[in-house]
């Protein structure tokens, strides 16, 4: 239960902090390639923050998967001009390791079957 309500908040600070930065960083241009995918992420993570909790794991987890890669092709795209995108960094790192925190969890808590994890059925 602790799990799933800080994988709440880190997907609501998440969320709304993607969408703040779209208007700190004026990237509200038609040349942004990053726009939607952002607005699409911003929208998933704080949705998943909210959603009822029989759905919580299922949505955070797939808002977290969707943001670590969302998250990690902006920091290559910093990667390939020299830079460093501290903030996708740090962002991506976080996403990646709240979806693997939840899903160790849900493993370990029997929400989860090894069997869902690995794809493979009896």
């Amino acid at each position: 239960m602790v799990v799933l309500r800080a994988a709440r908040v880190m997907a609501a600070v998440v969320g709304v902090g993607l969408f703040v930065f779209l208007f700190l960083h004026d990237s509200w241009r038609s040349d942004n390639l990053f726009l939607v995918p952002d607005l699409l992420l911003s929208a998933v993570l704080v949705s998943a923050a909210v959603v009822p909790m029989p759905y919580a794991r299922l949505a955070l987890m797939f808002a977290f998967g969707m943001g670590t890669g969302v998250i990690a092709t902006s920091v290559s795209s910093y990667a390939v001009r020299g830079e460093l995108g501290l903030a996708s960094l740090v962002g991506a790192i976080a996403c990646a390791a709240t979806a693997a925190v939840l899903l160790v969890r849900g493993v370990v808590a029997g929400e989860v079957s090894a069997q869902q994890v690995s794809g493979t059925s009896r």
